[in-house]
């Protein structure tokens, strides 16, 4: 797990200083103890990490939950809503066990992908006024309404009256930092590889606060300063964790709250794993049913101890992946940073300027949601780019959970008009020979509903087999089985897998992009 350590290292600072603030603002939007998100993304870190099959996701306190955790706080107490996080992590163990993991194959890529841009436009969209020193909605917040009663464009139109200047310079000179490492000195040195940008940016940020406080223009107000809470003493560290009150377990609205958690946190998680994996440049596969075990386990922890429910995230997995992490040291090692600073520094993380962070988000939005995207989107029909938009569209004026829910409605019913599911998708001849060569044909009808079983095929071919792919008699292909076999051809690199691509148009050995190869089908079988 640590033979990448050098390029883990960097990245799991990256993934804290990302976290930090969201762990903060999520719990502060959920209407719960600030340390109750610290706890949450310490146990997302340490044990989800080390318990998950997923070497690049990142888990942690969900903004998609915030609703949720609100009303449940409201409605039962805290120590009683505690009950209802444990309840749900034991759902979750029940979920994996009963192998419901392979739900998340069952959303289309173009659903999937709208989620990525959608997520990239709030997260730019959010940072703007923190960016501009206006704090007044909480990091995290990511619903359109907003839980300071104004919505997302509002609260950036109000930005324009409440500048600081302080808080806006050391946000453009930290996102030229960080634009100046990425694209020039990173290429310059492995030192400037091993040091992130984002620290750099981090430390200036400091720097910054310390020596301009007592400057009546650019001094940074407390409140838009990381709010860490600090303890005095150990004593007083400890008395922040909260205890679950057992006595409710017998109360139905408790049930009813964790069967909720459950449910939201695995889609969530579930569509994350699906996510990360798409973006993961190694194209690795995460066991689904590993990650909702693993994410039982840490619900059940963090609410024995008082933290808030935990998911698998994008954000923080997204930002683990742009910074070069490899596996699954990079999340554990951030969640132990998490769990150190807090203990050791709080003092010092509270002198970090929200407006830095905020620059290094801006980073981690682009990159989610690159204009290009759009382009490629549309080029690619309206089958692929109604869902999506749809998707993108909702996420940023409604939420997270609604706009999944409608991208994938739309898919299902687009699917309903251009194909039909054929029963008779995949043959497979060979498996029981042990010559290695296996032969799949696929039918004339082949549909994103398909993905999860040409997924589990694929993954099963042992190394240095033969496969010969038929689709000689196929009319439809979806897009997501082709980018299925765009990413399994990677991994047939990797595994010493040959491929014999057979089709109308002739045998293809190893075929270098099947993207490419399917884009000159006849429009027929298109």
């Amino acid at each position: 797990m640590f033979k990448n350590i050098k390029k883990d290292l960097p990245a799991s600072i990256v993934v804290f200083f990302v976290a930090l603030p969201l762990c903060l603002g999520i719990a502060l939007a959920s209407g719960a103890p600030l340390f109750s998100g610290l706890i949450a993304g310490i146990v997302g870190g340490i044990m989800v990490g080390a318990l998950s099959g997923s070497q690049i996701g990142v888990s942690g306190p969900a903004a998609g939950l915030a609703a949720i955790v609100l009303a449940a706080i409201a409605t039962l107490g805290y120590e009683n809503f505690l009950v209802a996080v444990v309840l749900g992590g034991a759902i979750q163990l029940l979920f994996g066990v009963l192998r419901l993991g392979i739900i998340g194959y069952y959303f289309p890529s173009s659903v999937i992908k709208g989620m990525l841009t959608g997520i990239g436009i709030i997260i730019i969209l959010k940072q703007i006024p923190h960016f501009f020193g206006y704090d007044p909605d909480p990091e995290g917040d990511f619903a359109f309404f907003q839980v300071d009663g104004k919505n997302t464009f509002s609260e950036i139109l109000e930005t324009v009256n409440n500048i600081s200047p302080g808080a806006t310079l050391i946000a453009i000179i930290g996102l030229g930092i960080l634009l100046l490492w990425s694209n020039v000195l990173s290429k310059k040195g492995k030192l400037f590889q091993l040091v992130q940008g984002p620290l750099v940016a981090v430390v200036i940020g400091i720097l910054f606060y310390v020596f301009t406080k007592d400057n009546e223009t650019l001094a940074i107000s407390a409140d838009h300063l990381v709010n860490v809470p600090v303890p005095e003493d150990a004593s007083s560290f400890l008395a922040q964790f909260s205890f679950p009150n057992f006595a409710a377990i017998t109360n139905p609205a408790v049930w009813l709250t964790g069967f909720t958690i459950a449910l939201v946190a695995s889609l969530e998680t579930l569509l994350c794993v699906e996510a990360t994996d798409k973006l993961d440049p190694e194209k690795r596969v995460t066991p689904t049913n590993r990650e909702l075990l693993a994410q039982g386990t840490g619900n059940i922890v963090s609410g024995l101890i008082g933290g808030i429910p935990i998911t698998q995230v994008i954000v923080r997995s997204s930002a683990n992946i742009q910074s070069g992490g490899k596996t699954k040291a990079s999340a554990i090692i951030h969640g132990f940073f998490l769990l150190i600073s807090v203990m050791l520094i709080p003092r010092l993380l509270n002198m970090i300027p929200l407006s830095v962070l905020a620059a290094i988000l801006f980073i981690v939005g682009y990159k989610l949601a690159k204009p290009k995207l759009f382009k490629t989107m549309y080029q690619l029909g309206w089958k692929q780019f109604l869902p999506f938009i749809t998707t993108v569209l909702v996420i940023v004026f409604k939420d997270l959970l609604w706009g999944i829910g409608i991208g994938l409605a739309v898919g299902i019913v687009v699917i309903l008009i251009k194909s039909y599911q054929n029963s008779h998708f995949l043959h497979i001849e060979g498996e029981d020979v042990d010559d290695g060569k296996i032969k799949m044909t696929l039918a004339e009808e082949v549909t994103f509903f398909n993905k999860g079983a040409i997924l589990k095929e694929l993954d099963k071919l042992p190394e240095n087999s033969y496969l010969e792919l038929d689709v000689t008699k196929t009319r439809y292909l979806d897009n997501d089985i082709i980018e299925i076999l765009e990413d399994f051809s990677t991994k047939a690199k990797n595994k010493n897998i040959n491929i014999k691509l057979i089709s109308e148009r002739g045998v293809v050995e190893n075929p270098p992009s099947y993207i490419e190869f399917f884009k000159l089908r006849p429009k027929t079988s298109a």
